[in-house]
């Protein structure tokens, strides 16, 4: 951060970092090396008569490293560094914001060649037809006013961070100003195995670790997940007494990051436990054995965060497009949780588990039918449901419940074919708890799992390894997230003398 108080004069720090210690943003990293450049040898950079841009806007999620990639450019270009937060500008009292900015532009001439970063200047610097107070407005205009009064090749450059470029003012973003703006994106599969293998020579990592497995199964989070999730996974393994970080510390960290810490001591009933067993037994079954569906990556009934079992599943690599082929096999997978109570305890006693794989794969089908130009019936037509006539909204609600009419139909047939598998699969989930896709594969073809242990016997009446049918099951709700890709995530609702929700 910077030297001194709110009130002291601005002072630069020496940045350490290098392009070597930001990974999976290679993009933006090469935008960002012709800044480089010209900080070690403008004239160089300039004998031709080009200008380098005064501001250059860094924009996307939080957590992927944005300010990283700032003072790896100071590192790499050995200038000083200039850090600021848009919220400091601000006071209750009015020219406060205004001074500082001046003071800051000040500080950084006398430094030049230099780098002023701004971090979340979306804090001063968005639309003023937004703003109400005054001295916002001020710290905006004067910060304006700097960028136009030091020369184009001065030497001072500035680089500015946001997550919200959308609601930057206009004329902070014009040619003349911060008129690059350079993506930081979430990383893709290659980027997130980087950044996981950057972080893992910082921690003692078991030989044989397999982290391609673990890439593939992050989709969607940051660089800072990913840190976290090691730290995580590091501290698990110490706290165990373990010599290394093992994958299944690894994968520990991933789902309680994803869906909450495990609930060891949770009181599941038999009953529940039997049903979470063959709703997730379903879902697992019907991915198995769909064309299209993402591999498994395993499936569990071990009760984390607010859910009591999950199917998570690993992809082969980062979508940037699904075919129908895949989106059908979405809805068969998410339907195969309710499709197996069904089939297992009856229409009556179908519980509110599948809740949530209703509502996904509701909004799965009609993406299909109104974006997608997936439905015969609706045609190649985006469709804005807000414009859309009662008569095109009628036939997209029957586009809709045939879509899922058929997936639920595909779902309760498959499993009723391979009931056996079915069976196998519910049993050695409710004796394992965790099964991974090769297990799974095993035991729906052997009945057997080689070489693993009963899960531990529960105390004060919790799950119990063998217990009869049950004659009524809790009601319960489950969720389908996009992490590792999870579905059929079971939640508990209300006890079961409840009304059912």
């Amino acid at each position: 951060g910077r030297a001194g108080g709110r009130n002291s004069a601005p002072m630069p720090i020496h940045s350490d970092r290098t392009f070597k210690d930001v990974v999976g943003v290679d993009e933006a990293k090469d935008e960002l090396k012709e800044l480089v450049q010209y900080l070690r040898d403008p004239k160089q950079f300039t004998r031709l008569g080009g200008k380098l841009p005064k501001g250059m806007l860094l924009t996307g999620p939080p957590g992927t490293g944005k300010t990283l990639l700032a003072r790896a450019v100071a590192g790499e270009a050995g200038v000083p560094f200039f850090y600021a937060s848009g919220s400091e500008f601000e006071e209750m009292y009015v020219g406060v914001g205004a001074r500082r900015v001046r003071d800051l532009f000040a500080a950084a001439q006398r430094a030049a060649p230099c780098i002023v970063f701004v971090d979340e200047i979306d804090a001063i610097g968005g639309s003023r037809q937004q703003r109400d107070h005054q001295s916002m407005k001020m710290t905006l205009n004067q910060l304006l006013v700097e960028m136009d009064g030091f020369k184009q090749n001065s030497g001072v450059v500035v680089v500015a961070a946001t997550n919200y470029p959308d609601v930057l003012d206009a004329a902070l973003t014009r040619p003349g100003r911060f008129d690059r703006h350079v993506a930081v994106p979430l990383p893709d599969l290659r980027g997130r195995r980087d950044v996981l293998g950057l972080y893992a020579r910082k921690v003692t990592l078991a030989e044989g670790t397999d982290l391609e497995v673990l890439a593939r199964g992050t989709p969607g989070m940051s660089g800072a997940d990913l840190q976290n999730l090691m730290n995580q996974a590091a501290l698990k393994a110490s706290v165990e007494g373990k010599a290394a970080v093992e994958g299944e510390d690894l994968d520990y960290a991933r789902d309680k990051i994803l869906m909450g810490a495990e609930r060891r001591t949770a009181v599941i009933s038999p009953e529940t436990a039997r049903c979470t067993a063959y709703h997730e037994g379903g879902h697992a079954l019907v991915a198995l054995r769909t064309r299209g569906a993402d591999p498994i990556h395993k499936a569990t009934i071990l009760p984390r965060g607010p859910s009591l079992g999950h199917v998570a599943f690993l992809p082969a690599g980062d979508q940037t497009s699904v075919s129908r082929q895949q989106m059908l096999a979405k809805l068969d997978v998410g339907m195969g949780g309710r499709a197996a109570e069904e089939l297992v305890f009856g229409r009556d006693r179908v519980t509110s588990g599948a809740a949530s794989d209703l509502q996904n794969a509701t909004r799965v089908a009609r993406a299909m039918v109104t974006q997608y130009g997936m439905s015969p019936a609706v045609g190649y037509t985006a469709l804005d449901l807000d414009r859309a006539s009662p008569e095109a909204l009628a036939t997209v609600d029957r586009e809709v419940q045939r879509l899922l009419r058929e997936a639920y139909g595909r779902a309760k047939a498959l499993l009723a074919s391979d009931r056996r598998g079915l069976e196998r699969l519910a049993g050695a989930l409710i004796q394992y708890e965790t099964l991974n896709r090769e297990e799974i594969e095993e035991v729906v073809r052997t009945g057997k799992v080689r070489g693993r242990k009963k899960k531990e016997q529960r105390r004060d009446g919790e799950r119990k390894e063998e217990q009869p049918a049950a004659a009524q099951v809790t009601k319960t709700a489950s969720t389908e997230e996009k992490g590792a890709e999870v579905t059929g995530d079971k939640k508990p609702q209300e006890p079961a003398t409840a009304a059912a929700v």
